[in-house]
């Protein structure tokens, strides 16, 4: 089939949710346009962006896992955000050039924007993790005036991280292992604060060792955030619904770094009305 395209790329790339998202929005917008999944291994990146630029009907990717700092040498340009972060999920043809830009800070985001616009007295969040998800994470929060503490299984990584991305803030590097056990550390009042509890490794994931996080760590009224999406309700969430805790799952970041990317590819917003909708597609 010929006409206007765009695609996600990765490996492994069948358990991608993208085309079933951008596929809807299509659908809803009457746009005569496509959004595959195509399957790159990590020898093929160059060889598979060549191809596309040389490919008129091709108006860009998505990236996912493990391209995402991969293919940034052969781009023509580079947003300043994506530079930042130092990893790119999103590819336009602009013109005759291939730009990369970063989403998942938009994505990442997008379903904190109501806590966002309150004023607090004081924001901190704890970041589980210091992969790729994660640099989006910390560059986001590091410009909404969160103090972070950032738990990876070598705290020195996570440590590089947050030299690398906000070398003037006051955040913190931990061992994962830290958040493990049961504490008996006595929080302070949190009335006017805003704390996040963040899952951005794997853990959790089907087929993945269980994230162990003792919620005797989480601040009263912490906001818990998964973002992984398969399983969609990991037991971290289950466990803070079971207390009470406010959630959000990572379905709310893929659908928002989606819409970022879509309006990029196609000219147009994402049709947001429908949601309630698509996340029932999704999740069916």
């Amino acid at each position: 089939m010929t006409g206007p395209y765009a695609e996600v790329i990765g490996d492994p790339i069948e358990q991608s949710k993208s085309p079933t998202i951008h596929g809807f929005w299509l659908a809803e917008l009457g746009i005569a346009a496509e959004y595959r999944a195509c399957h790159v291994l990590s020898d093929g990146v160059e060889v598979y962006l060549a191809e596309r630029r040389a490919d008129s009907d091709w108006r860009g990717c998505n990236v996912t896992m493990p391209h995402k700092q991969a293919v940034m040498p052969f781009l023509d340009a580079i947003d300043p955000l994506a530079a930042r972060i130092g990893a790119v999920n999103t590819i336009v043809r602009e013109d005759d050039r291939l730009v990369g830009y970063n989403t998942d800070v938009a994505g990442f985001l997008e379903p904190l924007q109501s806590r966002l616009s309150e004023v607090h007295l004081y924001r901190m969040a704890r970041i589980l993790g210091a992969g790729g998800a994660a640099r989006a994470i910390i560059a986001a929060l590091a410009g909404k005036n969160f103090t972070l503490v950032v738990a990876a299984r070598d705290p020195a990584k996570a440590r590089a991280l947050l030299d690398e991305l906000d070398p003037d803030g006051e955040h913190h590097a931990v061992d994962l292992a830290h958040f493990a056990p049961e504490t008996d550390f006595e929080f302070d009042d949190r009335k006017g604060c805003l704390d996040l509890i963040i899952n951005a490794s794997p853990l959790g994931m089907a087929g993945k060792p269980p994230l162990a996080f003792d919620f005797s760590h989480a601040p009263p009224g912490s906001v818990v955030y998964d973002i992984v999406t398969h399983p969609l309700d990991t037991p971290l969430l289950q466990t803070a619904l079971a207390q009470g805790l406010p959630t959000i799952d990572g379905l709310a970041m893929l659908i928002g770094q989606a819409a970022a990317a879509f309006e990029k590819f196609y000219g147009q917003p994402a049709p947001r009305a429908h949601d309630a909708e698509l996340r029932a597609m999704l999740t069916a």
